[in-house]
């Protein structure tokens, strides 16, 4: 097995969005923001390859929406999905397998592409089978009012009619070849990837963790749908990732790749950060 760090682009969102009830004069000393209040982000998503199967969790937001949604979110850099492949030799048209922690369109929106003729939405990874699970698609299907502009339907409906998608089950490492942990609080049954590579354990954090700034409990994003329990989750996750020693891949965090935490008087806080590469060759 192999794993690569793909970055697909760079966005800005609200701090205070971000940060939910923390006051600006904390949350800025890690995630310094704009004259518009707007903090930097990344889409950084994991590309993993194992003997015939070369799987890519999450996709970034892609490319296909209005010039007017993106300048919402101030896209900005040079990465993209395409570039990222490109120089590790890959192409799109190389994934076997696409596995989407959940369905908000900046985790799943590069899964859907316009054909040739921006004509007709059809999935950007022809070759793909794409993982969900079913509690999670009737959530993103049936939005709730406070959901309802992160789960676009021209990002999840092509997905169904294409015939690619798949809904994990409980057997689900020997369908993907990976342990999942599943969490509730951001959005329901969110999927946190975890693998054993090179003797270390990774679990990739979606939005149960998006940066290093939200390493202290209260530090909750004000998009969760259920906070307390995104607390809840988030206390049980970190302390057993400080006694593990598990390295955690950061997906939104535009600093830093990989981190580690450790227990301390004041409860699990960051113990180090690490580019990809730093670790693994």
């Amino acid at each position: 097995m192999k794993i690569y760090p793909i970055e697909t682009g760079n966005f800005k969102l609200d701090g205070g969005a971000m940060f939910g009830v923390v006051p600006k004069t904390i949350w800025q000393k890690t995630n310094p923001a704009d004259n518009n209040n707007m903090i930097e982000m990344s889409m950084r998503c994991m590309l993993i390859e194992d003997e015939n199967r070369l799987i890519l969790v999450d996709t970034g937001m892609g490319n296909k929406q209005p010039e007017k949604f993106f300048g919402y979110y101030f896209l900005f850099g040079d990465f993209s999905l395409d570039t990222s492949l490109a120089k590790l030799g890959f192409h799109r048209d190389d994934i076997t397998d696409v596995f989407l922690t959940h369905l908000h369109f900046d985790h799943c929106g590069g899964c859907i592409t316009w054909n040739s003729d921006k004509t007709i939405l059809q999935p950007a990874f022809k070759n793909a089978k794409f993982w969900s699970n079913d509690k999670h698609w009737k959530w993103a299907t049936e939005p709730n009012p406070r959901e309802k502009a992160s789960f676009l339907k021209e990002n999840i409906n092509p997905i169904k009619e294409s015939g690619q998608l798949n809904f994990i089950h409980r057997n689900y490492k020997d369908q993907i070849g990976f342990d999942v942990l599943f969490v509730d609080g951001h959005t329901e049954k969110q999927m946190l990837p975890k693998l054993n590579y090179q003797g270390k354990t990774i679990v990739f954090m979606a939005d149960l963790l998006p940066t290093v700034g939200h390493i202290p409990l209260p530090y909750v994003m004000g998009y969760d749908t259920r906070p307390l329990l995104t607390i809840k989750e988030k206390a049980a996750f970190l302390n057993l990732a400080a006694d593990k020693e598990f390295l955690l891949f950061l997906e939104h965090d535009p600093y830093n790749e990989l981190c580690t935490v450790q227990q301390t008087e004041k409860g699990v806080r960051l113990k180090n950060t690490y580019k990809f590469n730093d670790i693994f060759n």
